[in-house]
């Protein structure tokens, strides 16, 4: 049987039209034959308009005739026209502009890099690649793999910050959930917010290396040790 559009809508109109049994609407339209009874009572769908499936395609005046005249009948719908032009299309694969191509292995390593919970098949998706790319890049094996670094795609222009950063979520959760599985606690997680994962260079991360290697300044590096007496002081004036 097809899922016909509006079914509830179509058995009202059958309900009010047609001296079809209640198990021959309920087959045709998908539900419950107590439910097309209540419709008949006015217990269910009192508000909806009833929907005329002859009319929008999806039955024939021949087989509506043939199951009036034999209770046994199961009536067959037919592909609606109207059904066809609901049909979600289907997302065509992502577009790189052939200017960006050459950038796709430099965001491939940014994957690899900083973000290696994500799978192949999600960066594939997402930049437009194929497995086979990614694995050269893993290993070094790119015909270009000298001039290869690792960028970040939004920088590049590849995808977009709310999709990047929506795509590392989806990662670190499903990775949070196979390490509980297994039992491993992340002591300290790798998957970071992608703002934060962003390409430095290298006079900048080497700034951000020595930022961090400072130690916090104590009291007596900054004021200096003070190991006399007061009250001494004050007895000998």
């Amino acid at each position: 049987m097809s899922e016909i559009l509006m079914p509830k809508a179509t058995a009202v109109w059958l309900v009010d039209n047609t001296s079809l049994s209640f198990e021959q609407i309920a087959d045709f339209c998908g539900l419950h034959p107590l439910e097309v009874r209540g419709i008949a009572d006015g217990e269910v769908a009192r508000d909806i308009r009833g929907a005329d499936p002859i009319g929008n395609g999806q039955l024939t005046r021949e087989e509506l005739d043939k199951a009036q005249g034999n209770p046994n009948y199961r009536m067959k719908a037919q592909v609606s026209r109207h059904a066809e032009l609901l049909k979600p299309a289907k997302k065509a694969p992502r577009y790189t502009p052939v200017s960006r191509r050459q950038d796709r292995p430099d965001a491939i390593a940014w994957f690899i890099r900083h973000h290696p919970e994500v799978t192949d098949a999600q960066i594939s998706k997402i930049l437009g690649t194929t497995k086979a790319t990614i694995e050269q890049v893993r290993n070094r094996t790119h015909w270009n793999a000298a001039n290869i670094k690792p960028v970040d795609p939004v920088t590049l222009g590849l995808v977009g910050q709310l999709e990047l950063d929506a795509l590392v979520k989806k990662a670190a959760e499903k990775k949070a959930k196979e390490d509980a599985k297994r039992g491993i606690v992340a002591e300290d997680p790798t998957l970071r917010p992608a703002t934060e994962t962003a390409y430095l260079t290298e006079e900048e991360q080497e700034e951000r290396d020595i930022r961090a290697s400072r130690a916090e300044p104590k009291a007596e590096d900054v004021f200096g040790s003070f190991s006399g007496n007061v009250d001494d002081e004050d007895d000998e004036d």
